[in-house]
């Protein structure tokens, strides 16, 4: 195991440890700022407050409109990503508390952000102003990046690398949930539609139409088939199909549709690409003989709430690192270090910031946070408040472990 002076884990917990109330409070005032559909505004103005009170060398927003924090003018850069866009918060009675202000019970924070991803920002920034401290972000850049990523996975890490402020990290931590477990991959995905076109007519007289719904339902059943026959990864699972909603166009409810579109899912593993998930849809459409029925990827252009935007294809690459990688060794060094005893690894089930830093860019990425995935999007969402107090120390030493192990 690599070790550092014996003295620093001792000041680094000594001195989280006076800054946890500050760091609760933080969590707390976070949560409570609505950030609904990327509108990240407010709640980057505070975590900019924050980041300015912990006297970072550079706080701003980008062109986007993510938060960013700046320590350090080293050689070597490392980005801590934490998303803080949440998704909606669907029927509002379906919550038994305010899901923003939320509750503390048992230790634990209820509220909307509170696991996916808002748990990871205290200790990011608290962690490298603490890390500055104690010497243990000598010879770096640290930066902190407080993104949207809900509807466009990777975009702000695109903007960061490729736009503004044009930095290519060596490294990257991802705050997503992982139970406070070092994970090192997940599937990527393609999103893509398929569109029928038909013929307008009443339905009292529907043999006068072409029903463009009817020429999809082979469609639908052969995705729903596909998906049993889909390849598997040993460590990143097995890639699947998923119809997800249908959008029809009629002229009313007694008209025959003259178009309809069924969305598509498809989770991808090692060994799927772009160019053949794409193919299996279409040999099934070409398989349903349906006429005038066409596949189109899905594409993302909606500007940011500055008026930003870039438009990306829906494709997110799988990626993951070997457990034997440097960097993966280095997070385990470091939980090792800090918390006594060493993380297992693992991967997420879902989609993160790491499809542009490892998938498309190819910059070493693990993920460390609190929580559990399990409860994101839910009206469960939660985070136990000692691990997002905990996660700090981990954010602090990483940097400094890389370093000894150069």
């Amino acid at each position: 195991m690599i070790r550092l002076a014996p003295d620093v884990i001792n000041q680094l917990h000594a001195r989280i440890d006076a800054h946890r109330e500050d760091i609760v409070r933080f969590m707390r005032e976070i949560c409570a700022i609505p950030s609904i559909d990327s509108q990240i505004g407010p709640v980057g103005a505070r975590i900019a407050e924050e980041m300015r009170r912990l006297q970072f060398d550079e706080v701003r927003f980008d062109v986007m409109g993510n938060i960013l924090g700046r320590i350090g003018n080293g050689a070597r850069v490392i980005v801590f990503d934490s998303h803080i866009d949440t998704v909606g918060i669907g029927d509002r009675s379906q919550w038994q508390w305010d899901p923003f202000e939320g509750k503390v019970e048992g230790g634990v924070l209820y509220a909307r952000g509170a696991c996916d991803e808002k748990g990871s920002t205290p200790g990011m920034v608290y962690g490298m102003a603490l890390a500055r401290e104690l010497g243990l972000l000598d010879g770096w850049t640290a930066w902190y990046t407080g993104n949207m990523e809900e509807w466009m996975d990777g975009i702000a890490a695109l903007c960061f690398v490729e736009h503004d402020p044009q930095v290519r990290p060596d490294f990257v931590v991802i705050g997503e949930p992982t139970k406070m477990q070092v994970y090192r991959g997940h599937k990527g995905r393609i999103e893509m539609k398929v569109v029928a076109k038909g013929r307008s007519a009443h339905a009292a007289s529907n043999f006068l139409g072409d029903n463009a719904l009817y020429k999809l339902l082979p469609v639908i059943a052969g995705v729903r088939d596909l998906d049993a026959r889909l390849r598997t990864h040993e460590f990143l699972g097995k890639g699947t199909i998923t119809a997800t909603d249908l959008h029809v166009s009629t002229a009313s409810i007694n008209a025959v549709p003259d178009e309809a579109t069924l969305f598509i899912d498809r989770r991808l593993t090692f060994g799927d690409t772009r160019e053949g998930a794409l193919a299996e849809v279409q040999a099934i459409i070409d398989q349903a003989g349906a006429g005038d029925v066409r596949l189109e990827m899905l594409t993302y252009d909606e500007p940011s709430y500055t008026g930003f935007r870039l438009t990306l294809d829906k494709y997110f690459p799988a990626w993951a690192l070997e457990e034997s990688h440097p960097y993966v060794q280095a997070a385990l060094h470091t939980t090792e270090w800090v918390y006594g005893q060493r993380a297992r690894t693992g991967k997420w089930d879902f989609s993160t910031n790491g499809t542009y830093w490892a998938g498309r860019a190819g910059i070493p990425s693990i993920g460390f946070g609190p929580g559990d995935e399990i409860y994101a999007h839910t009206t469960l969402d939660q985070v136990r408040l000692e691990d997002v107090v905990s996660a700090t120390a981990f954010y602090a030493a990483l940097p400094a472990v890389i370093a000894a192990g150069a």
